[in-house]
């Protein structure tokens, strides 16, 4: 039997398109929530997931925002309505060495990665106080324990984001909002598969993953449905990682 967490929530999660966020934004949605997809640059990939939401019986709409320009986000929560969970997927991942790293790479990094994931809780946070329940979620990486030397930025986006939600969980918690962070291992999505098709890279990549194997996109979705219903209402300013142990 179906069981309905999350019926009569709304939830925006951004990068929903395709990879981790579009799993996300399903599994909210077979859980009961309203979901807006939002995208980048892919709008018929966006209007894939959105239909697969309304198929099964839920509302959605999808969102355009490149999250890596500066004023993207201003007003987006106003766009589409209040939302009572928000997860913050959307990222951009630059790999170069960090000599070659130039401003304009970090700035779009810092955009996407960081900056945009406080505007739009600043956007989203007061009606979640007005109703005293709100849930956050911001995906992370496995970068911020083990960072890969040619992601300096990325995976210093990635730190710094998981301590903005330590340090908010302390100021939104008396308002009934819960925020934490899930950080991703090696998960086969649509990002990594061409380095992945390497046989040797993709042997070493799986040397480093004591389970012995790389995720899969719902297991990142599973504990984001988790920390967003009231199962886990207890939960707040945590940090996990889904990486089959390659953390430790």
């Amino acid at each position: 039997m179906e069981q309905l967490l999350l019926k009569g929530k709304k939830a925006l999660v951004t990068g929903a398109s395709r990879g981790i966020g579009s799993a996300i934004a399903l599994e909210l949605a077979r859980a009961g929530a309203d979901v807006t997809v939002h995208y980048a640059g892919n709008a018929a990939a966006a209007q894939a997931i959105c239909d697969q939401i309304c198929a099964m019986g839920r509302q959605s709409c999808i969102v355009q925002a490149d999250l890596s320009d500066l004023h993207a986000c201003k007003g987006l929560i106003d766009r589409i309505g209040p939302v009572d969970i928000l997860v913050l997927n959307a990222s951009v991942q630059i790999k170069k060495p960090w000599e070659t790293i130039t401003d304009v790479d970090f700035d779009i990094q810092m955009n996407c990665n960081l900056r945009s994931s406080m505007k739009l809780i600043q956007q989203a946070v007061p009606h979640m106080r007005q109703k005293k329940w709100g849930r956050i979620v911001t995906i992370g990486s496995v970068q911020e324990a083990k960072p890969h030397p040619d992601m300096l930025v990325y995976s210093a986006t990635k730190a710094a984001q998981t301590m903005m939600v330590k340090s908010l969980a302390l100021q939104v918690a008396a308002d009934g909002i819960t925020i934490n962070n899930v950080a991703p291992g090696v998960i086969y999505t649509d990002r990594n598969v061409e380095a992945l098709s390497d046989p040797e890279y993709a042997k070493k990549v799986t040397a480093s993953i004591p389970v012995g194997y790389y995720g899969e996109k719902e297991d990142c979705a599973y504990i984001v449905r988790l920390l967003c219903s009231d199962e886990g209402r207890y939960i707040t300013g945590q940090s996990y990682y889904v990486d089959g142990g390659k953390s430790l």
